[in-house]
């Protein structure tokens, strides 16, 4: 690529935005960065040192002495939490709700941003999340904010949860967990989930990953 280039892919949970995004990123060679799992690592942090998620005070302590680097191995993202790799252990249903309420409290959102920013500043790469384009990335070269209806995103996301070998979960229960994301994440006061004014939105319900990518590449083939 001549330049260093930034794509946003903005929507709430089970909208599809990580799956497409790592598409996007080996489609066009750049870096994807799971900023999601940032959020993740933190709400590990907090469940192995027994801080309640919601806790503001605690965490807000607690992330000033959080060290979460990113490596890439093969194209793929690693995650690691002072040191040690956890990329494998932040993908439970209990990681996941965690990671919404620690991303509502300032501090850790701030520290988070940071490192985002600075990997963005150095190269080429596609991030997913939920404040790219409005708050991360306000200067993104494209943005996305991908959506879909809340059935069809909790079936998406317990169907990823079986292939993962979590028997002992519900699609009622994944359908309550992402209401309850829907609602925290675009209630918080701090960067809250949100569409930016200048991103487009991408209906999934009804396409596939392929047709949603598609779509994608060719919108930023055609205005680079």
């Amino acid at each position: 690529m001549q330049r260093n280039i930034s794509i946003a892919i903005d929507g709430p949970a089970g909208a599809g935005k990580s799956t497409i995004a790592k598409i996007i990123s080996k489609n066009m060679g750049i870096v994807y960065l799971d900023t999601g799992a940032m959020y993740r690592t933190v709400a590990l942090k907090a469940v192995r040192d027994q801080i309640d998620t919601t806790d503001r005070e605690s965490l807000a302590k607690m992330v000033q002495d959080v060290d979460i680097t990113v490596d890439y191995i093969d194209g793929e993202q690693s995650i690691y939490l002072n040191g040690e790799d956890v990329t494998s252990q932040i993908r439970t249903p209990e990681i996941s709700i965690g990671a919404s309420n620690v991303a509502v409290v300032p501090e850790v959102r701030i520290k988070m941003v940071e490192l985002q920013r600075q990997i963005a500043s150095k190269t080429s790469v596609v991030m997913d999340g939920r404040d790219i384009g409005t708050y991360v990335l306000p200067k993104a070269n494209f943005k996305f904010f991908l959506t879909a209806s809340v059935e069809e995103r909790a079936l998406r996301r317990y169907n990823e949860q079986l292939a993962k070998g979590f028997k002992d979960i519900s699609l009622d229960s994944v359908k309550s967990d992402i209401e309850y994301r829907d609602k925290n994440d675009s209630s918080r006061e701090f960067a809250p989930l949100a569409k930016a004014a200048d991103a487009i939105e991408v209906d999934t319900t009804s396409l596939s990953i392929d047709e949603v990518a598609q779509r994608i590449v060719s919108i930023i083939k055609e205005n680079m």
